[in-house]
C-alpha cells in the first residue's frame, strides 16, 4: 500500500506528518511527503490564514487529479476549524482534527472509516510522535498549544491549551538525533511557554541540552521570554545566534488590540539584550500588515521599529480574518492600503537584508551543508545567513563568507575543521 502524508503550514505540522510517515514505513507500507501517485492520501492541514484553509481544501482535488481512485483522509487544524467543507469533497473517507493523529493513522491502516471524528484538542502533551530523521537538520517538537489568545489568531482554539513535553523525553530524542545530525531545531506552537505546566522552564531545557553534541537553535520565541539567564544558558549550550522574535506590529495601540503583552519599547529592549550577548545575531520576525484599525501612524511606528531592530528577514502577512476570533468583528483596513503597506515593508525588508549580508563578508562561521543547490550545497550559518558552499551535503565546517550569491553568500572553506 502506498501512502502520501502531505503536511501544510508550520514546523510542528511537518514534524507530526513525518512521524506518521515513519509509523507507516515501520508497518511495512510505502510512504512519502511528496504529492505523487499513491493509494491513500493523508492531508495534514493548516488554518492559520484563509489562504492556508483554501490550499488545504484544494489539495483534495490535487490528489484526485493524480489518482482518481484514491482514498483521502483529512486531519489537522483546518478540519479542526471546520470539517463541513471536507464532507462535500469526493473520496474523503475519514476526518480527524489536531488530536490523536497517530490513533487516526492506526484507524486508516486498519481500514476503519471514522467519517467526521473531530474532537476537542488534547489537554496533555501527546508523546507518541517521534519521527525518524529524514533530512540533514533535525526538528524536535517540545510543546503544543497556546494560552495567549491573540485577538487575530485561531490557533489556540484549534490546538488547545499549552502543554509541554517532558524534559527527559526531549533529551532522549535529542541525544539519539545527535548521532546522525549536527544541528537540532526546537519547535512548538508557543515554545516560549515551555515548562510552565510541568514544573520546569525553557532555561532548564536549554541547560540540559548543553550535553547534546549538536548545534541547537529555536524555531520561534516571544520577546517576553528573552532574559539574561536564558541568553547565558544558550551561549553555554551551543545554541545558534539566530532568533525569530514574533513582533506582529510596532505600534503600541495595535499591539493592545492584538492582545500582545509587550510594548514597542519592551521589544526593542529585548533586541538590545540579545545583541549584548550575541553581537552578530541574525534576527527575523513576523509582521501582520493592515490589522483592523491600523492607521498611517501605526504603520509608520512598525517601519520605525523594523529599522531600529534591523531584522535580517521578515515574514510579512496581510491581515487575514479568522471567524471566531475577537479581531474578526473589528473594522477592516481597505485592501489597496494593505497591499501598498505590504509592498513598502517588503522593499524595506530587502534593503535591510542586503545590508546585513554585506556586514557578514569576511567573517567566518560554521555552516552545515544541508541540501544540493546546483553546483553548490546550501546551509545556514549560526546567525541564519544562507551560505552556498562546495562541500558534500552533511558536512559541518568553517567557512569564510565571501560575496553575494542567490539568497545569501558564497562560502570558502578554511583549514580549521571539526
Amino acid at each position: 500500500m502506498k501512502y502520501v502524508v502531505f503536511s501544510f503550514g508550520c514546523r510542528v505540522n511537518q514534524y507530526e506528518g513525518q512521524a506518521m510517515i515513519d509509523r507507516l514505513i515501520k508497518k511495512g507500507h510505502k510512504a512519502t511527503d511528496k504529492l505523487e501517485f499513491a493509494d491513500r492520501y493523508i492531508l495534514n492541514t493548516c488554518s492559520v490564514t484563509r489562504e492556508a484553509d483554501k490550499k488545504s481544501r484544494q489539495a483534495v482535488a490535487r490528489c484526485l487529479s493524480i489518482n482518481p481512485a484514491a482514498k483521502v483522509y483529512i486531519c489537522g487544524c483546518s478540519s479542526q476549524n471546520s470539517s463541513e467543507p471536507y464532507k462535500l469533497k469526493p473520496n474523503v473517507v475519514s476526518m480527524s482534527g489536531t488530536r490523536g493523529k497517530m490513533a487516526f493513522l492506526e484507524s486508516i491502516m486498519s481500514d476503519i472509516e471514522l467519517g467526521d471524528a473531530v474532537s476537542a484538542p488534547a489537554r496533555v502533551y501527546e508523546n507518541d510522535l517521534t519521527p525518524t530523521l529524514t533530512k540533514t537538520r533535525a526538528y524536535i517538537k517540545i510543546q503544543d498549544g497556546c494560552d495567549n489568545y491573540c485577538s487575530y489568531c485561531i490557533v489556540p482554539h484549534l490546538r488547545g491549551q499549552s502543554r509541554s513535553r517532558a524534559l527527559e523525553s526531549i533529551l532522549e530524542e535529542a541525544e539519539s538525533l545527535a548521532q546522525r545530525t549536527r544541528e537540532i531545531v526546537l519547535c512548538g506552537v508557543n515554545i516560549s511557554a515551555y515548562g510552565r505546566d510541568i514544573g520546569t522552564s525553557l532555561v532548564a531545557l536549554v541547560t540540559a541540552l548543553g550535553k547534546v553534541k549538536a548545534r541547537k537553535r529555536f524555531g520561534s520565541l516571544e520577546c517576553g521570554v528573552i532574559t539574561a539567564e536564558l541568553l547565558t544558558a544558550m551561549k553555554k549550550s551551543n545554541f545558534c545566534d539566530s532568533f525569530h522574535l514574533s513582533l506582529q506590529s510596532g505600534s503600541n495601540e495595535i499591539l493592545k488590540l492584538m492582545n500582545r503583552h509587550y510594548t514597542r519599547a519592551e521589544f526593542l529592549a529585548k533586541v538590545r539584550l540579545i545583541r549584548k550577548y550575541f553581537p552578530d545575531a541574525g534576527l527575523t520576525t513576523d509582521i501582520i500588515v493592515g490589522f483592523p484599525g491600523e492607521s498611517d501612524q501605526d504603520f509608520n511606528d512598525t517601519v520605525d521599529l523594523v529599522i531600529r531592530a534591523r531584522f535580517m528577514d521578515m515574514h510579512i502577512f496581510p491581515y487575514s480574518v479568522r471567524p471566531g476570533t475577537i479581531a474578526a468583528s473589528m473594522t477592516k483596513v481597505e485592501g489597496r492600503v494593505v497591499r501598498y503597506r505590504s509592498a513598502m515593508l517588503k522593499l524595506l525588508r530587502d534593503k535591510i537584508h542586503t545590508a546585513f549580508l554585506k556586514e557578514q563578508y569576511g567573517k567566518i562561521s560554521y555552516v552545515y551543508a544541508e541540501e544540493k543547490a546546483g553546483a553548490y550545497a546550501e546551509g545556514l550559518s549560526s546567525n541564519n545567513v544562507r551560505v552556498y558552499v562546495k562541500a558534500p551535503v552533511g558536512t559541518f565546517e568553517k567557512f569564510a563568507l565571501l560575496e553575494p550569491y542567490r539568497e545569501g553568500v558564497l562560502g570558502e572553506p578554511v583549514k580549521d575543521m571539526i
